[in-house]
């Protein structure tokens, strides 16, 4: 992240990111423990920055391909 990034949207907890994805919490800290999804640790705390998850699944995106 560069330094003058500007967080428009707060983080968001593991219940939150869950909410966000439409997944289980425990599929995220699956992901989390996996280092599968990015996400911050603040001492004992699991962070997302929601721009990043918007990245991160527009990365896992699958639709039809080209003929």
């Amino acid at each position: 992240m560069q330094a003058n990034h500007r967080r428009d949207r707060e983080l968001l907890d593991i219940p939150g990111v869950a909410r966000y994805i439409a997944s289980s919490v425990r599929h995220v800290r699956r992901l989390v423990a996996e280092r599968r999804i990015p996400h911050y640790k603040v001492g004992h705390f699991v962070r997302f920055d929601p721009d990043e998850i918007d990245q991160w699944l527009n990365g896992h995106h699958r639709g039809p391909s080209a003929a």
